[in-house]
This record gives C-alpha cells, sequence and structure tokens, in this order.
C-alpha cells in the first residue's frame, strides 16, 4: 500500500527535513522541528504525490487516502486528548498548504476547522472564555467561505466594520461575545445567500473541503503566476498539512508572531520579528493591525515588545532561534504562537531576504565557521545582484516628502502611480515605469507587484504580505505608510496637505521607508566588501571564463569594474551610426565602385582605430573578441524624405539617388539576407578596413602600454567553411602588411559566430578554418525556432503560459532545440580540433540557467552585458560546484 500520509509530533518522526519533495517545505521543516525537540503541535502531511494524483485523476483522491487520513487523525487525538466533533472538547485543526519551495501567500489556508454550531459552545466552556469561541467561529467561517466555498473575502469584511461601526469600537479586539455571534450569524447567512447551501456543519466534511481546496489552490491564478515568475514546476504540486490548533486569540496572555533570525532587509545578525496579542497569525500578515516589535533594543516609544510583555516566552523564543539556525545553517523564517504563555512553533522555513542581507549573511555565515566558502557561493541567487548593481537615490538631490513608512524593501524606484495590478501590468507593458500603490496587498496582485518599479502600502508590517513579497522579488517598498491616505475611487493618495493623483510620478526609498512627490535623481551604487568578498570565492570555484559585451569605453570600463576578463563581443556596427562618421558610412553605401567605397572608408578608418585603441587600452592584455560588421547596409540609411535630403547634400548629390540605393538595397527578410559574412564576400573592402583599424590599433596599444592585447576577430554569421576561408584571408593579409609597416607583431585569432543550423552541423569543417567559435544565440534561436526576436514577443508570452514553452527562448536557452544545437556544435568543433575555444555572447550569456547548461556542455566562457557580469561569474561558480558535487554522488 503506498504511503500517502506522514505524521509528526507527540513522539512521531515519520518525516525529515530532506523529505522536501515528497512532504513540502512546511511539512518536511514541522516534521524536522518535531525531531529536535521543539514545540510543535502534532499534526500530519498529506504528501506531494496525492495533488500529482489528484490533477492527474480529475481531481479524485486515491482510494487509500481516507482510511490514512482517518488514522493520523486519531493520532493528534490521543496526542492532545480531544476529539474531532466532540460538543464538549472539541480539537480543532489548521489546514495549510506547503510546497518544496517557499511561495508566500500564493496558496490557501484555513484555521479553527472542526467548529461548529454545537462545538463552538463546548470550546467556549472548556476555555471558560465563550468570546475567544466565537471570534475563533467566524474566522473559521470567514476562511472556510473565502477559500472553500467561493464567498468574496471582502463581504465577511463589509460585515465585520459595520458592526464595529454599530458598537462605536474600531479595533477587532474590542468586539464582544454578544457582537462576534451576531457576526457569525450574518456570516452564516452570507454564505447561504451567496452558494445556496447552509454552511457545513460536519466536521469531517469541513476537512475534506479544506484539503480539496488547498489542492485546488495550487493552479490558481496567483500560485501560476509565481511559478511563472520563480520558474517553479507546475508538476511538482503542494503537500497539505493538517495541526492541531494552538490559539494566540484566547487573551491578553496569547500572540501570535512571524519573526526571522537575522534582518531579511539587511542581513544584520540580529533577531527581527513583529507579534500581535490576542491574534491568530492571518493579523499578523494581513495589516489590518500594528504589530508589535520583538526586541527592547528595536522598540518605539509607546510600543510593548515581546520580550517586555511575556519574557518566558521570549526567553524561549530566542533559544529556538540559535537551536534553528545552527540546525538549519541558514536564516530562518519562524511563525510562532504564544497560548497561555506556552510558546509554539507552527513553522520554520528559509527565509527570504534582499540581495544585500543574502550577501552579508553568506559571508559571515562562513566567516563564523556555520557554513563553508562554497557553500556560501552556493547560497546567493545570482539574478539577486542586480539589485546592488543599480543606481540608489543621490544624496545631494532635492527632495520632497510626501510621507513615510516602513523600509520594508530596500532599493530606489520612481515611477508613476498606479492603484491597480492590472494597470501596472499593462502600462509596464507599454513601456513605463509605474509604482504599485495599494492600501495592503494580498495574493492576487501578484503580477502588478511583479510589474511595478516599486510597492508602497499605507497598511501592514516589516513581515506583512507586500514585505515579505517584494523582498523576494527584489522590488524597492514601503510598507505601513500610515500617514499617507489612499482613495481608489478618486485615485488620488495625500499626505500633509499634498496630492498625486494616478500618473503622476513618486519616488520611493525602500531603504529609509521615505515616499517623495516627483522624480529624485539617483546614484551608482557603492559595492560592499562583503559583495567583493564573495566574488572571490566565487572567482576560486568558477572553471569558465566571463566576458562582457561591449563596444563603447564606458561600457568597457564597467565591464572591468565588475570582473570582466576581456571582451567577448564587441558590436563594431554600434560605433557606425556616431554622428561624426555615420554620413562616411553613407556615402560608402551608396558608392557603385570599389574605389568610391574605399575612399569614404577610408575616413571611416581613422574613427575605427580610435575605438578599438580605447578598447584594448581598457582591457590591457586581456582578448577582445570584435565581430565585423554584421547589419545588412540598408540599415544605415535614413527613411524619411528630410533625412534624404540632408545625406544627398552633405555628399553632393540628388534623393532620387540616394532613394535609389535604398530600394536596391530593401530586403524583404533582413534578417536572412545580405549580411554577416556575406557582405565581406560581395565587399571585401569593409572587412579590409575594419580589420587594418584592429591591428593598428593593437600595435599601438602594445607599444605605449608594453603589454600587448589579444583580438580575436569574430566573422559573422558564417554557413558555409568557404566563407570564413576567404573572409579570414582577407584578415591575414592585413595583418601582415600592418605588421610588416609597423615592424612588429602581435598575437590574433580569427574565427566565427555560430548562429545557424547549417554552422552548426557542419561544424567539424568550419573548424578547420576556425582558431574559435562564438555561439551566437540570439540568432540561433530565431534560426532554429524559425522565430523572429522583433516580432515573437506579441505571442511568446501566451506560449509561456500555457505551457507550449517553458520559459521565453530569447531570455534562458531553450535546452531542448537550441540547446542541442549548441552541443553538437561543441561536439563536432572539438572532434576537429581539440583545442578549439568555445563560447557564447548571447543575450543568454548573463541567465544563470543558461551559464549552468553552458558549464554542462564545456564551453571556455560566456560573455553578458557589462551589469551582468558579477550575476555570470556567481552563475559560473555555482554551475562548476553543482557538476563537482554531481561527479562525487
Amino acid at each position: 500500500m503506498t504511503k500517502w500520509v506522514y505524521s509528526f509530533g507527540a513522539g512521531h518522526k515519520e518525516g525529515r527535513a530532506d523529505m522536501r519533495d515528497l512532504l513540502g517545505g512546511k511539512g518536511a521543516n514541522l516534521a524536522e522541528m518535531a525531531s529536535i525537540g521543539l514545540p510543535v503541535p502534532p499534526g500530519f502531511t498529506i504528501s506531494t504525490e496525492v495533488c500529482t494524483a489528484f490533477y492527474d485523476n480529475k481531481k479524485q483522491y486515491p482510494d487509500d487516502l481516507k482510511g490514512q487520513v482517518e488514522a493520523a487523525l486519531k493520532v493528534i487525538e490521543k496526542a492532545v486528548g480531544l476529539k474531532f466533533d466532540d460538543k464538549s472538547h472539541p480539537l480543532l485543526v489548521s489546514v495549510r498548504s506547503g510546497a518544496r519551495v517557499s511561495m508566500p501567500g500564493m496558496m490557501d489556508t484555513v484555521l479553527n476547522l472542526g467548529l461548529n454550531d454545537a462545538t463552538v459552545e463546548g470550546l467556549g466552556k472548556a476555555a471558560d472564555d465563550p468570546r475567544f469561541a466565537w471570534d475563533s467561529y467566524r474566522r473559521f467561517i470567514q476562511m472556510y467561505g473565502s477559500v472553500v466555498l467561493g464567498v468574496d473575502h471582502h463581504r465577511f469584511e463589509e460585515l465585520i466594520e459595520h458592526t464595529k461601526l454599530d458598537a462605536g469600537v474600531i479595533e477587532d479586539t474590542a468586539l464582544t461575545e454578544t457582537h462576534w455571534r451576531q457576526v457569525v450569524e450574518g456570516y452564516k447567512d452570507l454564505v447561504h445567500q451567496e452558494t445556496g447551501k447552509p454552511f457545513p456543519q460536519q466536521p469531517h466534511e469541513q476537512l475534506w473541503g479544506a484539503i480539496g481546496a488547498v489542492f485546488g489552490s495550487w493552479m490558481n491564478p496567483r500560485a501560476i503566476t509565481y511559478r511563472r515568475l520563480h520558474d517553479i514546476p507546475a508538476e511538482w504540486g503542494t503537500a497539505v498539512n493538517v495541526q492541531a490548533m494552538v490559539f494566540g486569540n484566547m487573551g491578553d496572555d496569547c500572540a501570535t508572531g512571524v519573526c526571522f533570525t537575522r534582518d531579511p532587509s539587511t542581513g544584520e545578525n540580529m533577531f527581527y520579528g513583529e507579534y500581535l496579542v490576542n491574534a491568530q497569525g492571518e493579523d499578523v500578515v494581513a495589516g489590518i493591525r500594528t504589530p508589535q516589535p520583538l526586541s527592547s533594543s528595536v522598540a518605539k516609544p509607546g510600543e510593548i515588545p515581546l520580550e517586555q510583555a511575556m519574557p518566558e516566552a521570549y526567553r524561549e523564543l530566542m533559544a529556538v532561534r540559535g537551536k534553528l539556525e545552527t540546525h538549519y545553517k541558514d536564516m530562518q523564517d519562524i511563525e510562532f504562537t504564544v497560548q497561555q504563555n506556552k510558546l509554539y512553533m507552527l513553522q520554520t522555513r528559509n527565509g527570504k531576504r534582499t540581495a544585500a542581507a543574502s550577501l552579508r549573511m553568506a559571508v559571515e555565515m562562513a566567516r563564523d565557521g556555520l557554513i563553508d566558502e562554497a557553500e556560501a557561493v552556493m547560497r546567493v541567487n545570482p539574478s539577486s545582484l542586480d539589485q546592488l548593481l543599480h543606481p540608489m537615490l543621490d544624496p545631494k538631490a532635492p527632495r520632497t516628502l510626501l510621507g513615510k513608512g516602513l523600509p520594508a524593501s530596500p532599493g530606489a524606484a520612481s515611477g508613476v502611480v498606479v492603484f491597480s495590478s492590472d494597470e501596472a501590468e499593462s502600462r509596464t507593458a507599454k513601456g513605463e515605469s509605474v509604482i504599485l500603490v495599494r492600501i495592503e496587498t494580498s495574493p492576487e496582485d501578484i503580477h502588478g507587484m511583479h510589474a511595478a518599479q516599486g510597492i508602497l502600502t499605507t497598511r501592514g508590517g516589516m513581515t506583512s504580505h507586500a514585505a515579505v513579497v517584494a523582498r523576494g522579488m527584489g522590488r524597492p517598498c514601503v510598507a505601513g505608510a500610515g500617514g499617507i491616505s489612499v482613495d481608489y475611487n478618486t485615485q488620488v493618495l495625500a499626505a500633509g496637505g499634498k496630492q498625486v493623483r494616478a500618473g503622476e510620478v513618486i519616488t520611493l526609498d525602500g531603504a529609509t521607508g521615505e515616499v517623495f512627490v516627483g522624480s529624485v535623481a539617483m546614484i551608482e551604487p557603492a559595492v560592499s566588501g562583503d559583495f567583493g568578498t564573495l566574488m572571490a570565492w566565487a572567482d576560486k570555484h568558477r572553471r569558465m571564463g566571463v566576458r562582457a559585451n561591449a563596444e563603447t569605453p564606458m561600457d568597457a570600463e564597467t565591464a572591468r569594474k565588475f570582473g570582466a576578463e576581456g571582451i567577448g563581443l564587441c558590436r563594431t556596427e554600434h560605433m557606425f551610426f556616431d554622428p561624426e562618421r555615420i554620413l562616411a558610412v553613407r556615402q560608402m553605401i551608396i558608392s557603385d565602385s570599389e574605389s568610391g567605397r574605399r575612399t569614404a572608408l577610408s575616413r571611416l578608418l581613422p574613427f575605427q582605430r580610435e575605438d578599438f585603441r580605447q578598447l584594448f587600452t581598457i582591457m590591457a592584455g586581456l582578448p577582445v573578441t570584435i565581430r565585423l560588421l554584421d547589419p545588412p547596409l540598408h540599415e544605415f540609411l535614413p527613411h524619411a524624405d528630410q533625412e534624404m535630403q540632408e545625406v544627398a547634400d552633405s555628399l553632393g548629390t540628388d534623393i532620387a539617388t540616394i532613394r535609389q540605393r535604398a530600394d536596391e538595397l530593401a530586403e524583404a527578410n533582413p534578417m536572412l539576407g545580405h549580411r554577416g559574412c556575406r557582405l565581406g564576400v560581395s565587399y571585401p573592402e569593409i572587412y579590409e578596413m575594419q580589420a587594418r583599424a584592429i591591428f593598428e590599433g593593437a600595435i599601438a596599444v602594445a607599444k605605449e602600454m608594453g603589454k600587448a592585447p589579444h583580438p580575436e576577430i569574430m566573422i559573422p554569421l558564417v554557413g558555409m567553411k568557404k566563407e570564413l576561408e576567404i573572409t579570414r584571408a582577407q584578415v591575414d593579409k592585413i595583418a601582415a602588411e600592418v605588421f610588416a609597416e609597423a615592424g612588429s607583431k602581435i598575437e590574433y585569432s580569427v574565427g566565427t559566430m555560430i548562429e545557424l543550423p547549417r554552422a552548426v552541423l557542419l561544424a567539424d569543417q568550419i573548424a578547420g578554418a576556425a582558431d574559435f567559435f562564438s555561439f551566437g544565440t540570439n540568432d540561433l534561436t530565431q534560426t532554429v525556432f524559425g522565430l523572429s526576436r522583433d516580432d515573437a514577443g506579441k505571442f511568446l508570452p501566451h506560449y509561456v503560459e500555457a505551457g507550449i514553452l517553458p520559459k521565453d527562448p530569447f531570455v534562458s536557452i531553450d535546452v531542448d532545440g537550441v540547446g542541442a544545437m549548441v552541443r553538437i556544435g561543441v561536439e563536432k568543433g572539438r572532434a576537429a580540433k581539440n583545442d578549439l575555444k568555445l563560447g557564447i555572447c548571447g543575450e543568454h550569456g548573463g541567465d544563470p540557467a543558461s551559464i549552468l547548461f553552458c558549464e554542462q556542455v564545456g564551453l571556455d566562457y560566456v560573455s553578458c552585458s557589462p551589469f551582468r557580469v558579477p550575476v555570470a561569474r556567481l552563475a559560473a561558480a555555482q554551475a562548476a560546484l553543482g557538476a563537482a558535487a554531481d561527479r562525487t554522488a
């Protein structure tokens, strides 16, 4: 018989932390906490395999699941001395989701399950607190009604708000037993009205309804969006955790809270978190009441920290903090409840953190001996480094303060104000930068939060939904800005007499919690010492080199600052568009004779030589891969009549001549037209001028610096060996001429960009004429798929959403198709020439998943945009460490 259900707590040890694939992160960690002696209420986990079976079998459960659940429920009853559906001493349970990776707020939870019109009376008598019992019952109906029965959550909230208005109170905690009885009756009427059925009174029916809802929530829109954003496969499924309830809402000696063993925003080694007296867990993250800090050291005037309110529970929590971090060797995100001064642990998981915090924690934990350097390298998400490498607010810039909230997620962002997630997504799709402004975010806002540059909420604390999700996404977030009012109807936010309307710009400083009217100037960030330390550790472990795609001195200097080991792609056509040289380019294009073209190219030569001299100087002694002219010539010609007339006047000709030449060069499909090496074959003088500029610039730098650069001259779009032989001969001829003229030589290489399927399939032949291959995966993706990158954006997002493609193949390499082509090219190229240097220079060179693939196929280096160089260095190290682990496994 297949085992579907695993018990934990009360002496049962059926699960472990390393069973997260089967039990989900929450279930595995509950079992682990129980096994190391922490106070965990007993419960059981229904495995992720049931979720998979649930969807594979049209939402039908395995036949023997019910019996296993009933048996596990009896284990809980025995452990706590209570019975499910007992009218005097009822057992209540929570039902929670738990995927193998944390997905905060994306799936559903039901608390206080087991209450009905009879058991609520028994609970009140057993606890000697009827108000607590009816408060718990209204919570259960609200959660169950929303999660399981599909009644709009806000309909329930409206009833509570009306009750508070009638009672003249502000806080939920001020409502009496009588009030909650009234609310419960209103809730039941609402459920009957909305569903056509009375609220279910049978606890076993309630339990299976909740289990089904949690499994069902795996496929809700927000969970699907979250999985897509974080590359979580749908087939992983979620587990369901059923656990005996403990109550933080029984009075002033009860509380519930969320905490982190270190500061998730900065990484500082301090206990960080919030709690609420007389509350349940949802109250803390919902932001309806203002939570209090845990520690006296961070408490502000008027705040009552847990350390003061419940000193014994706080001391026990501090001990748990140390035990968990030592056990898991990572920062933990903990949920806890205090029931009548007794501490219970409800969850632990590796906490979401900002890039800066991740970096600091990894380095400090390694220095403290908790982990080693290799593990520290593996701890930091390479993509998150982007957060550290982009601008922050200029401290000298003028600014107008609108208001202030909590610095929930660091970083700075400016954008136009939008009040809905749908609008955030639509405006971002049009190229606008937006700030999502909400009273409070909910899991349904996940798509808008991802689209926005930053998030502002007027409710919620440092552990609210907005704060946790923003930190995980690397979005700046200011939360709990209570001094700012938001009016969805008028689309206005206001504070201190100032108003900002939808569509107007604000700036957030997630490091200070400040909100400013208008945009504020930004500056480049200072890279911290921890950053340099981790990068040095990464460099010790990576095998592949990391270069940058750069053609301007600024890009090259940025790349060197971030540790690039050369240039892997210099796109020379970008240099041609400079206003000082575009006329010479156009003169060359419209000329109808070789001599005319050479005359125009001679005017370009000094510019190109200086371009390369600057790059060689910045990259002193490092390889610089220069791609000779690639785009079709018509791209350099003007299209508007006014521009054509200006070119005609400057070149001493008429507009008809310019238009005729443009018509002659026009192509129906330029991507597959007269471009790349085909230009070099048709117009050898173009590549000869570029080769001369490269060699003259390189020799000049060698003489100036005493350190010769190493140009790697790359011929684009080769599909036949003969193309490379012809164009290589042009380069070698010019090299010989320049070396003879200068009386000195330098080392250089000639290779090709592999971006056509034919080049891949005949890579063994082409390797005979090449010193290196660089896989141009942008065009290789286009030619393998038969896609136009410029046009595919109209439908590729739908393909990803529909599961036709796992990711946009222009963002992360298509391993099955394009990757297979790269693998063939590697194998054939190296079979023909064992020492053939192999690299990648498409946009995939900065994508961690693509870099992992590059390590697996044995490329020598990756090349990416300058700001992605640290990302690539870290990803390459992680790929090498992963490969080493696989070899020793």
